[in-house]
């Protein structure tokens, strides 16, 4: 179960396993930010066509909430892969840059807030509490594929030594499954990703599981604790931005994540 919390008229959820390690953390809304139209309201993107004033705003506005500054955020530009970058304490930038080309972000800096963007694609948080390690991966249907997870969860083996045994993972809100409908052609690549069902056919038509994907992926490589939001984006354009129920025309929410 997640947990939705308010702070100046942002809502936010945070996953019930990392709150009990105490790690900060937020999955965004779409409510309390400024920008207008299509972006109301929280928008954290650039890449929508939205006022950039507004969205740094946004940015601002959300690291407030969980007591971060914007001067030790680092993001990035995400090409929908399997790109994983390690963040040192001298990858600072402000909330605004997003120069760093990646799909996941991992650190075991303090005061870094890992910041992605979301709108459909699924969120997900990575946790070692016996290496002081966190990740941030955005992990749509081609990043699955690609191999993200995997590539995240190698990277913390490679570089601090974390073992999957040790890692609670956290799978945030997305498109659910009764919601993602896919051609023959993506239906086969996600299901060749995974070694568990993950594609049904209704009247005629193909629905994908990125939750249950994610998790098998996980699962797969050792990854026990891993925790599912269960939250659809598509269902519930109220509170979340999503691609695929506004037809582009949308925001981008915010998910941040970082050691105290």
């Amino acid at each position: 179960m997640m947990q939705r919390l308010t702070y100046r008229g942002l809502a936010y959820y945070q996953f019930e396993a990392l709150r009990a390690c105490g790690v900060n953390h937020g999955i965004f809304t779409r409510r309390g930010g400024v920008s207008q139209g299509q972006w109301a309201s929280l928008n954290m993107s650039c890449s929508t066509g939205d006022a950039a004033e507004a969205v740094y705003e946004n940015r601002r506005r959300a690291l407030e909430a969980l007591g971060l500054q914007p001067e030790r955020a680092c993001t990035a530009w995400m090409v929908h892969g399997c790109q994983v970058r390690v963040v040192q304490p001298e990858d600072w930038r402000v909330s605004a840059a997003n120069d760093v080309r990646a799909d996941a972000l991992v650190t075991q800096a303090r005061g870094v807030a890992l910041t992605l963007r979301f709108a459909d694609c699924v969120p997900v948080m990575f946790y070692d509490p016996r290496k002081g390690v966190i990740g941030l991966a955005h992990a749509g249907w081609r990043g699955l594929v690609a191999g993200v997870l995997i590539e995240t969860m190698r990277t913390m083996q490679r570089v601090f030594g974390s073992q999957p045994r040790d890692v609670i993972a956290a799978v945030g809100p997305s498109i659910g499954p009764q919601q993602f409908e896919v051609g023959a052609d993506v239906a086969a690549q996600i299901q060749q990703a995974v070694d568990v069902p993950v594609v049904r056919q209704v009247a005629g038509r193909l629905y994908a599981d990125l939750w249950r994907a994610a998790h098998a992926q996980l699962a797969a490589l050792g990854v026990d604790h891993v925790e599912i939001a269960g939250i659809c984006t598509a269902s519930n354009t109220d509170e979340w931005f999503s691609h695929r129920a506004e037809r582009g025309q949308t925001g981008r929410f915010g998910a941040i994540i970082a050691l105290e």
